[in-house]
């Protein structure tokens, strides 16, 4: 052991891949734990882990691991959290994305064989979530970790252990900014605190390494051989240059049909490749998914846009679904089934008709539920090919034998098409090769042209991919950060919030100038904050002068005299050291958040967005027109004039209509700007854009009336309702912070109509716990509009609209007690039950009618009563869950087929 220890910290320092495998026997960690690898088939480390664990990953040292997708990244990870929790500490796993941390949540929860509790927490911005401290393990976003922060979650101070997965995407301009300061806050908050940060191959991982004071962990090795090429005119060339070690010897050469090793031979470009001769099909992709169908391999097929995607997978389906076997096809149609039950939108059967023939698409407009189906029926083999957006390649664990790229261009909104960069290009290729199920994995690159093929060859196989550079160092990424570290007590004045964001990966790549360039920025964010009353400077008695600007209270806001924080921030656990007196700043003025400061952050939204909402507000508070006579379109585009706020994109089709409905409509928004001032008229028409679409939800219109209306998804619909739900529940709680409780109600209930999509007239039943959107329009079509209504009802009525057990429930909600055996008796009665004879044969005639249009006709009875008994088997009780704790494919099951 301690020679391999001793060859292994050789390798971590030069990035050697020298074929070490540390034996999990020898991990020095406690022999259940040993047992529990041992027995999921796991003897011995990978060398990259073997590095890692050289380099100190069980000794408590940080540790940055920089090594290719599917080389043993996530177990290293679970280590680090198993030794430290074995120690009495407490784990924190940081993932970028809430399929992401699902997906982790999933795996971990295994670790309960151990005696070891897993919690997740991805959800409301703005709770502390004290519960999920019970927890050994916690998976959370790093939004949701930052959010956590800011409200002083006390378990916080416990972790001993964080995780930070695709820590890389520090260079993402979105979510980059973010990861970057919840790194350092954790780092001020813990300074003992064990990082173990995992990325990509990224060109400069040492630089963050040494950010992070960590040892690191560089390799090019994979489990499973990975050959990338190009494809052009019919043959596919891998170039064998380009492929690392591995410890599978199986696919050290591509192979012809007959089995025989393909020949190599020197191409034009001088470089071996090795040609393997596919053919044409009506596609070039689609050429090479058949070819790795047939040798029993899947896809990945990455394209550039959802169009692109959704087209490519109609394109493929007749070809591959040719390739299906009878069972496989009985298979399919059964998820089918699930996919179109589950939605009633045009894209939720068009998805279903592709998952049918065995191909599907994945992009970011389908709704949650859809994702999953696709993604574990991938990963269990049915789904035979996966044509998706980019955003399938961050992260998310689906491999398959072949990786086709075949749109290697983006569009950009200032520069048109352009290419990818090499980063994004390593991401998808790194997908390629399923480790212990696939001989070697392929990424392939198509070319048009011929011109294309050398191009490509060395713009992106030949390599390496870029360096990241942090995006901290923008005002408008600074603007929320500067308040949330001043009202969590991690600086307490200009100089140590100076101090405090020389800690961050901007200052270490930036050295000197990023001091002056952040004493600027930082500056500009304090004045904003200070002209809006979320922080005040205040001078100490001895330097006050005339000219300290007066302090203003627009919106009569009380602000205390000290910060009253109780998080224990590094900085207040040990003395701060004094200021020196060649300060830029001098010693005499301190910094203190007001208490709308201090909301504003712990709500977690931009103070921008604040100022936005309360300008508002105030405008109609100190005017003739009352915010209360404004329609709640207009307090949608209130909402959408928040820099929080996703908005759709105008295309060239939406100048007209926009236009014309602004002006049909120009007494409900609060305030237009002049259409003379053409960028900022031409951001106003996307916010109302937004907004039409908003108060179409909450209109009861139907997601695919919306979906084809604004060319959007199921899950663009829920995403941008999701958003316009926390930001009302955001100017709800301002509102009622600043004394204005009408302005304050007009939120609350915009906030439960976006919710749920729902009309005014059904708030009232939407309080009651488990009526959803359908539910409530039913009672409210059958007379039932409020709850005195339902306390006026009969069960059996009641019944037979939502179900029994909703309706116990509701009933119990409302206040309403009924007697065992009377209840069973209605239960059992021939009109309430739904497993009675008359609505049996309605239900199954309801089941046929939809198997007839999903079902293929060459499927044959077993499959279409299958289907039948997966309803007819399934108990009432698992049925009629409330629809705050169902999933919508299951509620949709009940309301439609059970109702």
């Amino acid at each position: 052991m301690a020679v391999a220890e001793k060859k292994g910290k050789r390798q971590a320092e030069s990035g050697e891949n020298d074929d070490i495998f540390f034996p999990v026997e020898a991990l020095s960690v406690p022999q259940p734990i040993r047992d529990f690898y041992l027995n999921s088939g796991i003897r011995s480390l990978y060398p990259p882990q073997s590095q890692a664990i050289s380099a100190g990953l069980l000794d408590n040292k940080n540790v940055m691991i920089s090594i290719p997708t599917a080389s043993g990244k996530t177990l290293l990870a679970e280590l680090a959290m198993l030794k430290s929790i074995e120690s009495g500490g407490k784990a924190l796993y940081i993932v970028p994305l809430r399929a992401l941390a699902s997906e982790k949540f999933r795996r971990f929860t295994e670790f309960r064989a151990l005696g070891y509790e897993t919690g997740i927490s991805t959800g409301d911005l703005d709770l502390k979530d004290e519960y999920l401290g019970t927890n050994d393990i916690i998976v959370a976003t790093s939004e949701k970790v930052d959010s956590l922060i800011r409200n002083e979650t006390r378990w916080l101070s416990d972790i001993s252990v964080v995780i930070l997965d695709e820590v890389h995407l520090i260079d993402s301009p979105d979510r980059g900014p973010t990861l970057e300061i919840v790194i350092t806050k954790l780092r001020r908050l813990n300074p003992k605190m064990q990082i173990i940060a995992l990325s990509a191959t990224i060109q400069n991982s040492k630089e963050v390494a040494q950010w992070l004071n960590a040892s690191h962990v560089v390799s090019n090795w994979r489990p499973t051989k990975l050959y990338e090429g190009i494809y052009y005119d019919g043959v596919y060339c891998a170039d064998v240059q380009t492929t690392g070690k591995s410890n599978n010897s199986e696919g050290s050469k591509l192979k012809n049909k007959d089995g025989t090793d393909a020949q190599t031979k020197t191409s034009p470009l001088e470089k071996k490749i090795i040609p393997v001769f596919i053919g044409r099909e009506i596609d070039a992709a689609v050429s090479l998914v058949k070819d790795t169908l047939v040798d029993g391999g899947q896809c990945l097929v990455f394209e550039s846009s959802r169009k692109n995607a959704v087209g490519f997978a109609k394109k493929a389906a007749p070809i591959i679904s040719s390739l299906l076997t009878p069972l496989e096809k009985e298979e399919l149609a059964r998820i089918a089934f699930d996919i179109a039950e589950g939605s009633d939108t045009e894209a939720a059967a068009v998805l279903a008709s592709c998952v049918r023939s065995g191909v599907s698409f994945h992009h970011a407009g389908l709704s949650a539920e859809q994702r999953e189906i696709v993604e574990q029926s991938f990963l269990a083999g049915k789904i035979k090919m996966i044509s998706s957006t980019p955003t399938l390649a961050a992260g998310l664990n689906l491999p398959a034998r072949r990786v086709i790229i075949r749109s290697w261009k983006r569009y950009d909104a200032n520069s048109g098409m352009q290419p990818i960069p090499v980063m994004e290009y390593k991401q998808m290729a790194g997908r390629a090769g399923r480790p212990h199920l696939d001989p070697y994995g392929e990424a392939v690159l198509i070319a048009a042209k011929e011109k294309d093929v050398e191009l490509l060859t060395e713009k992106y196989i030949h390599s390496s991919p870029e360096s990241i550079e942090s995006k901290l160092g923008a005002e408008n990424m600074l603007r929320t950060h500067v308040l949330s570290t001043l009202t969590n007590g991690f600086a307490r004045n200009r100089e140590q919030l100076i101090d405090f964001f020389k800690g961050t990966f901007f200052a270490h790549q930036h050295g000197l100038l990023s001091t002056i360039s952040l004493t600027t920025v930082v500056d500009k964010c304090l004045d904003f904050l200070i002209e809006n009353d979320m922080c005040r400077e205040q001078k100490s008695e001895a330097n006050k002068s005339e000219t300290q600007k007066p302090e203003t209270n627009k919106t009569e806001v009380k602000t205390p005299e000290k910060s009253k924080s109780a998080f224990q921030t590094a900085d207040k656990l040990d003395p701060i050291e004094k200021k020196n007196s060649n300060s830029v700043y001098g010693n005499d003025s301190v910094l203190i958040p007001t208490t709308l400061g201090s909301t504003v952050s712990k709500l977690y939204i931009d103070p921008l967005s604040a100022s936005v909402i309360l300008e508002d507000v105030l405008k109609f508070k100190s005017g003739t027109k009352n915010l209360l006579e404004i329609s709640p379109l207009g307090l949608l585009h209130l909402i959408c004039k928040t820099t929080d706020m996703k908005l759709l994109y105008m295309k060239s089709g939406d100048y007209p209509w926009v236009s014309e409905f602004i002006a049909d409509n120009a007494e409900r928004f609060i305030s237009i700007p002049d259409p003379v001032r053409v960028s900022e008229y031409e951001w106003f028409m996307g916010e109302v854009k937004t907004a039409v679409l908003l108060y179409r939800w909450i209109s009861e219109v139907s997601e695919n009336d919306i979906s084809k209306e604004f060319d959007i998804g199921e899950g663009d619909l829920r995403n941008f309702s999701e958003i316009a739900c926390w930001l009302s529940n955001a100017a709800s709680r301002l509102c009622r912070l600043c004394g204005f409780s009408e302005e304050s109600a007009l939120f609350s209930d915009l906030e439960l109509r976006l919710q749920y999509g729902a009309s005014v007239d059904l708030l009232s039943l939407l309080k009651i716990r488990g009526i959803g959107r359908v539910r409530a329009r039913k009672l409210y079509a059958a007379g039932f509009k409020s709850k005195d209504a339902l306390k006026k009802s009969d069960y059996i009525t009641v019944s037979g609209l939502v179900g029994p057990k909703i309706a116990e429930k509701i009933y119990r909600d409302i206040g309403l007690t009924m007697d065992a055996e009377e209840l069973s008796r209605l239960k059992n009665t021939k009109t309430g039950h739904p497993k009675s004879p008359q609505n049996e044969k309605l239900r199954i005639g309801r089941i046929q009618a939809d198997t007839d249009e999903i079902i293929p006709s060459e499927m044959d009875v077993d499959a279409v009563q299958f289907v039948r008994n997966e309803f007819d088997g399934a108990s009432l009780s698992q049925q009629e869950e409330p629809d705050m704790k169902k999933s919508k494919k299951t509620q949709r099951r009940f309301d439609e087929f059970f109702d």
